[in-house]
Order: structure tokens, then C-alpha cells, then sequence
């Protein structure tokens, strides 16, 4: 880039929604995220209201978290699962007065709304999909509370105090939003789910509070150094929550009244285990194996693949994979593919390390 010539803005798609990949520096756009604050624009993501006294209820019947046990204020993470207790869509949930907010990856947003139509009587819980008329500021970093509280008015003690998905709601300029804690990056965070027509000048003052805008690129470097699964990359609708790591994630409640898929999670919970967990992995240098790439043992056997990876400025290259359960932190493997593009179909190979997750600072 030349001196003088502005930032060139990166586009992608992401389940048949636009996003910006990077505003310019990708590098720049990490470096806030882990020492000043960083603003990202969430909208992508599906948003599903369901309205009435037994709209928690009926929330409740449909995932493996503790719905029904929530007050206004408080939310929860959980899974959204087939019959078989394979997850459909991975859901984060808000509790307000008189509805409950639901949020889920665009990949699996599909899913989830189709769920709610199956599952839902409109009769008994009116529901409707508000994805274009919110939108959703994500803020994260050292310095995310203070630029929250300067456009929320929220006192920065009060926002570090919320629990994880625990929010309140506000008014700006006769506009009501909501502010919740999100740990999806692993350092402190906050959303702004926002009246679509509020979100331009929401985004512009956040910037002027001294947040820099930052892209789905810097987003997915923080979530894999984090550990949290993205459905469609990392999990899909063969993957059992247990096997994401849905327990540490604090996603699944096993006291909690019936809801689909229940069965299988309570066997695996009470009299068994899965196969295999989803892991981190380190490989030498900058660049780890790509998605797809199969890992081997020692014996040349085949003990997992890899779902998402990245470029880390701090760690190098890491990866999210699918491993088999014996194998133990601080395993040595083998990743190998083939070149996308070669013609001779030869196999690239990288030594690995298997790590615990979420990613360890150097």
C-alpha cells in the first residue's frame, strides 16, 4: 500500500451473508483486539425472538441449557440438537421481560429457524426472525468496558460485572438495545444488539471512543487461540456437544426438564464417553496444516483432522481438530494433504503437537 492510499475494505461471504473480512491490516486489527479495543460487526449472525409467558418454556424444550431456569438479565450458552443428539445449531440465549432472544452462527441459522417452526406453536409463543431489523456491535479487548460504558452510559465496574451472556437493556436516544457480557473471544467483550437504523452511528461513536474496526479474519485468529468451535467449520450435525467440548463451554445442563436429543447426551454424561474432542493443534512454524489436512500417530494410524485454521502473530501456526480421545496433550502427529491445485496429487506433510484448549500465551 502506498503513503496516503487508504485501507482497502475485504469482503467474503459467510452462509449467504456479506461480511467484511478486513477493514486493511489484519496484523493492526489483532493488535487492538489484544491491547486496546477492537469493534466488530456481528450482524451476520441469525436472531429469532420468541415472545410470551411461555416463551422460555418452549426455548427450553429445544436446547440443552437450563432456559427455563433464567430471570430477565440472565442468559446462557447451549446446543440445539437431532433426535440422535447431534448438533443442529449452537444457539446463545437472552432472557428479557415478556420474550427470549435467541442468536445463532449464520451456517446454522437455517437450522435453528427451522427447529423453532417445527417445534413452536405461534399460538401458544408467537416467534419471528428479527435478523434484518438488529444488528449486533461487538467490542473486545483491555479497553472494550470503557468504550461500552461511553456509549452505553453503563458504568465500566457494572459491565465487567455481568456474568457471561448476562445483559442489560438500555435506552439511546429512544432506541431500545441490549448489552451483554460475550466470552466468545476469550478477553473481556461486550455486544450491542442495536435497532438496525441505530447501528451506523453506534459504530461511528465507538470509533471515536477509541475502538478500531476489525474483520472476520482477526475474529477467527482470536476465536481458535480461544477454543470456540464455529458450526459449520469446526462442529456440524454429526458432531455430539460433548465432543465440541459443550461441558466446559458450560453449555449443557443435566438437571434440567426434557428437550430433544436429551437421551443420547444423558448416556454419554452418566454411563459412557465420546471418541473423540475437539483439541488445538501446533505446528512448526507460521502456517499450520489446513482445514481437511488428516492427522496420524507414531504407527501411521489415523487419530483425527483438521477443522479450522489460522495464523497466530502470537502462537504461529494453530489449528482447531477432531482427535481420538487416547490421544494426550503434548502428542506428537503427523499432518498430511495434498496441495489444493496440485496436478501429481503428492501429499504435503507437518509435524504437530496436540494442546489443550483454549491456546496457552507464549
Amino acid at each position: 500500500m502506498s503513503a496516503g492510499q487508504a485501507p482497502r475494505t475485504t469482503i467474503g461471504d459467510v452462509g449467504g451473508r456479506s461480511v467484511v473480512l478486513a477493514y486493511g491490516s489484519i496484523a493492526a486489527e489483532y493488535e487492538a483486539l489484544q491491547s486496546r479495543a477492537a469493534l466488530f460487526d456481528r450482524s451476520h449472525r441469525g436472531r429469532i425472538r420468541v415472545k410470551g409467558e411461555k416463551a422460555a418454556e418452549m426455548v427450553a424444550g429445544l436446547v440443552t441449557n437450563d432456559v427455563a431456569g433464567l430471570v430477565p438479565g440472565q442468559g446462557c450458552y447451549a446446543a440445539a440438537l437431532t433426535a440422535k443428539g447431534k448438533i443442529v445449531a449452537d444457539v446463545r440465549v437472552f432472557i428479557e421481560e415478556g420474550s427470549v432472544l435467541t442468536d445463532t452462527p449464520p451456517r446454522a441459522a437455517p437450522a435453528w429457524a427451522a427447529m423453532v417452526k417445527k417445534f413452536i406453536n405461534p399460538r401458544v409463543a408467537p416467534y419471528g426472525d428479527e435478523s434484518a431489523v438488529l444488528r449486533d456491535l461487538g467490542i473486545f479487548g483491555a479497553n472494550a468496558r470503557h468504550v461500552v460504558a461511553t456509549l452505553t452510559g453503563v458504568q465500566a465496574p457494572a459491565l465487567s460485572a455481568l456474568a457471561p451472556y448476562a445483559h442489560v437493556t438500555i435506552e439511546i436516544d429512544g432506541h431500545k438495545m441490549l448489552v451483554t457480557k460475550s466470552p466468545d473471544l476469550g478477553v473481556e467483550g461486550f455486544e450491542l444488539i442495536v435497532p438496525a437504523e441505530q447501528f451506523g452511528g453506534l459504530w461511528a461513536r465507538a470509533i471515536e471512543a477509541g475502538a478500531t474496526p476489525a474483520g472476520l479474519e482477526a475474529w477467527e485468529i482470536a476465536r481458535v487461540e480461544a477454543g470456540r468451535p464455529e458450526w459449520g467449520l469446526d462442529i456440524d450435525d454429526s458432531t455430539i456437544p460433548q465432543e465440541a467440548n459443550f461441558d466446559e463451554l458450560h453449555a449443557i445442563s443435566y438437571t434440567k426438564g426434557c428437550y430433544v436429543g436429551q437421551e443420547t447426551i444423558a448416556r454419554i454424561h452418566f454411563r459412557g464417553h465420546v471418541n473423540k474432542h475437539l483439541r488445538g493443534i501446533h505446528g512448526a512454524g507460521l502456517d499450520a496444516p489446513p482445514a481437511g489436512a488428516k492427522l496420524h500417530d507414531e504407527a501411521g494410524l489415523q487419530v483425527g483432522d483438521v477443522r479450522t485454521a489460522v495464523r497466530s502473530p502470537r502462537l504461529g501456526g494453530i489449528a482447531l481438530a477432531m482427535i481420538r480421545r487416547e490421544v494426550a496433550f503434548g502428542a506428537a502427529l503427523t499432518a498430511r494433504w495434498t496441495a489444493e491445485g496440485a496436478v501429481d496429487l503428492a501429499l504435503s506433510e507437518r509435524p504437530v503437537e496436540v494442546v489443550a484448549l483454549p491456546f496457552a500465551a507464549p
